[in-house]
């Protein structure tokens, strides 16, 4: 019974910034979990990459770039799925950006990036899928905060109060939606090392920081966000919404670890 509560079978899932990273780790973990993955992203090379990778599997996938600052992009998206397999299921949105600049001399035009990819780009996946999934009376969105939706990290402001929107905007949008067969629920992750952080994370002040305040003593992997997203799209979490799953290693819980 617990089993046939975690699988994907017969699911269609559709995740933005699908293609590296934490994405692409849970873009896998969905396809070995019994589900149809299309993962998009900017670039077709990725796109394709993970695509082979999905149905390396066994799993039905598309190779569509879209781009969440792009609203007819969703759209297109959208169309071509249900063209492909007449529903989506299983909305993720993955698709990211931050960079580090000190708040005082932080431009409006930085600051406006960077919400307009992870806070007003989340909602529009959310409006464009969400509809079709209204219409459905089924729907599991999962969308990617961050350690940032809580706690301040120097030097991030605009990435900080995209993921607390994040967090505020998954509340809100259970709330409306909830009594229609639709759940949204958050994935906050810690600090998990990917292609793009390693350095950082391993030879820097920051990073050695950053670890500190992990009582696990390590830096996550992408794989280990896998189960979360699969309990969170699954008929497990049926009764789950508007809740932001934390998967730190300790890092919100810790104080003083030594």
């Amino acid at each position: 019974m617990t089993t046939q509560l975690l699988s994907l079978e017969g699911k269609t899932a559709v995740v933005t910034g699908g293609t590296s990273g934490i994405g692409r780790a849970l873009s896998l973990g969905l396809a070995d979990s019994g589900a149809d993955v299309i993962a998009t992203a900017r670039r077709q090379q990725e796109v394709d990459q993970t695509a082979d990778a999905v149905e390396a599997r066994g799993r039905k996938t598309l190779r569509l770039v879209s781009d969440v600052c792009n609203r007819e992009s969703l759209e297109t998206l959208l169309t071509a799925v249900l063209e492909r397999f007449g529903k989506v299921d299983i909305l993720i949105n993955c698709a990211g950006k931050i960079k580090r600049t000190p708040t005082i001399s932080l431009p409006e035009e930085e600051w406006a990036d960077i919400l307009n990819t992870n806070l007003t780009g989340t909602l529009r996946a959310c409006q464009i899928f969400g509809k079709h999934m209204l219409e459905r009376g089924y729907g599991r969105i999962i969308n990617i905060a961050s350690l940032n939706s809580f706690v301040a990290l120097s030097e991030v402001a605009a990435y900080a109060a995209s993921k607390a929107g994040v967090a505020s905007l998954t509340r809100s949008l259970a709330v409306e939606w909830s009594k229609r067969g639709i759940t949204v629920n958050a994935i906050a992750p810690g600090v998990f090392r990917t292609d793009l952080n390693a350095a950082l994370l391993d030879s820097s002040p920051r990073g050695h920081e950053l670890l500190m305040r992990t009582p696990m003593g390590r830096f996550g992997k992408t794989e280990e966000l896998v189960g979360a997203a699969v309990y969170l799209a699954s008929d497990s979490s049926s009764f789950v919404t508007g809740q932001t799953l934390v998967v730190d290693g300790g890092f919100l819980a810790s104080g003083v670890n030594q």
